[in-house]
């Protein structure tokens, strides 16, 4: 993959970079959070791994400014920390998009587990994006078709292809126009409706 490294500590920063490289990955590097900006708005990647306290914009900073830039895919964010996470700031990063955190002094097989699991969600979110965008559904009955020309309710047809699952709900307005009279249709006395339109005829008369 494709990584953004940003750490304003040049020996860390060059450290982390070898052990990237070794895994396999394409580096990009940067001295801080604004140069970091500027890089990824040019060139988006799909994952970030920064230093959480630098000058000219920290970690967390960078994180809600590369949330706000528009691209095609989801950005991985991996936050490096000198110290263990307390509660506080585990949540506090959390809140403010990170994904992931790692804590100095890093080891290969540590951030190797970690971009495993990056890739997995970078993956899982295209895949979602793809059925947003791609799907044949029906104007009428909102049934997808399938690779085998198949159609199916929209339903089975995700589950078959992410593995998620569904709970059911009426929305308010459905509720409204369609349960309602249907509700009171089913707990109308018998009589009750032709009792009703007599009594409408009669009026007209």
């Amino acid at each position: 993959m494709k990584i953004l490294l940003v750490d304003d500590e040049l020996v860390a920063q060059t450290l982390l970079r070898r052990m990237l490289e070794q895994l396999g990955h394409q580096v990009v590097p940067a001295n801080n959070g604004m140069e970091a900006l500027s890089i990824f708005q040019d060139d988006p990647v799909n994952v970030v791994i920064s230093d959480w306290h630098m000058p000219q914009m920290d970690g967390i900073e960078l994180c809600q400014a590369i949330r706000t830039v528009l691209k095609m895919g989801y950005t991985y964010f991996v936050l490096i920390s000198a110290t263990p996470l307390d509660v506080e700031k585990y949540a506090e990063a959390t809140a403010q998009g990170v994904d992931d955190f790692l804590v100095k002094p890093i080891r290969p097989q540590e951030i190797a587990i970690r971009l495993l699991v990056a890739e997995r969600i970078i993956k899982f979110t295209t895949e979602i994006k793809q059925l947003k965008t791609l799907l044949p559904i029906c104007s009428y009955c909102k049934k997808i078709r399938n690779d085998d020309n198949y159609w199916k309710q929209i339903e089975t047809y995700i589950s078959e292809t992410t593995g998620s699952f569904f709970s059911h709900g009426i929305c308010p307005t459905c509720y409204e126009e369609i349960v309602k009279p249907e509700l009171a249709q089913f707990t109308r006395k018998p009589g009750e409706e032709e009792a009703t339109d007599s009594d409408s005829s009669a009026a007209a008369k």
